[in-house]
């Protein structure tokens, strides 16, 4: 299926065009249509084409968001825990003095969404959608006695003075759909970098990853205690903290592999010289607290 939003018109043309003159055959036509038109079969919208109104209002419910929650639980990665294995700092503890939650992505619903969800290109900020940001989920988790700190994007001095236990950084890409991703760096965007080089050389921090690919990241690696890929967790970011904080385990394996630069792309399993930072099908786990 091919969707032009806008230059329908000419592509319908230019299609019908090179189809007339056997530059496209019309085989490949019909295997396009069979493959298109037998999952709307499948799917019984040639007999119900029309979603029922009725359940308009069951969208969202509390089953569904337990659901999400659930999804976002089993598809979180950790990629690293512990400066050393003998040391890890995963799952954190809930009973701290302070904790400091900072970076772009942790109280915001549109970047955890990513694009194709709210709107086409998504839409960062918390007003177009309910849900859990990240940072709510890590307040309503830990000891009530637990004081928590927010400062997205924290200096040097203020990360010294605060005389933090530990750190969560959760920086990210910002939402995008299509071609409006093409990226050919595929670096993490500022001030991304800059956050978590300044928190995690004078915190234990966990690093908290919000993308729809793998990123750049072994320039920041020494640095982080613990790693964890969140890949786009949508609404509930209750499924983060059900994680980092020992309720449940984690249990995620990469379903693709993780390069070290974009120089090495494309990258693939059995590649003669196959030299990625993290391997297809990587990922540490750990045990829920009882």
């Amino acid at each position: 299926m091919v969707m032009v939003p806008f230059a329908y018109t000419e592509f319908i043309d230019d299609l019908t065009y090179q189809v007339k003159n056997n530059i496209i055959p019309m085989s490949r036509i019909d295997d396009a249509v069979y493959r298109i038109l037998r999952v709307k079969f499948t799917m019984g919208l040639f007999e119900n084409p029309f979603a029922d109104p009725s359940l308009a209002g069951e969208l969202g419910s509390h089953e569904h968001r337990e659901v999400a929650r659930e999804a976002v639980r089993k598809s979180l990665v950790l990629l690293k825990n512990g400066k050393s294995a003998s040391t890890p700092l995963l799952p954190l503890p809930k009973k701290a003095g302070k904790i400091l939650v900072a970076g772009s992505h942790a109280d915001n619903l549109g970047n955890q969404c990513g694009g194709w969800t709210i709107t086409w290109q998504g839409e960062p900020g918390n007003n177009n959608t309910a849900g859990t940001t990240i940072l709510s989920a890590i307040k309503s988790t830990v000891d009530p006695g637990t004081k928590v700190v927010y400062d997205e994007d924290p200096d040097s001095s203020a990360v010294d003075a605060g005389e933090y236990d530990y750190a969560v950084v959760v920086v990210g890409e910002p939402p995008y759909a299509e071609t409006a991703g093409d990226n050919l760096n595929l670096t993490i965007p500022e001030p991304g970098p800059a956050v978590i080089q300044t928190v995690c050389e004078s915190v234990k921090c966990v690093v908290v990853l919000i993308s729809g690919r793998p990123l750049v990241v072994e320039p920041y690696i020494g640095a982080m205690d613990a790693f964890v890929a969140a890949w786009l967790p949508g609404s509930e970011g209750q499924g983060v903290a059900d994680v980092l904080f020992g309720d449940y385990g984690f249990t995620g394996k990469l379903p693709r592999t993780w390069f070290r630069s974009v120089d090495q792309l494309p990258m693939n399993v059995g590649d003669e010289h196959y030299d990625p930072l993290f391997p297809f099908g990587f990922g540490l786990t750990t045990e829920a607290r009882k």
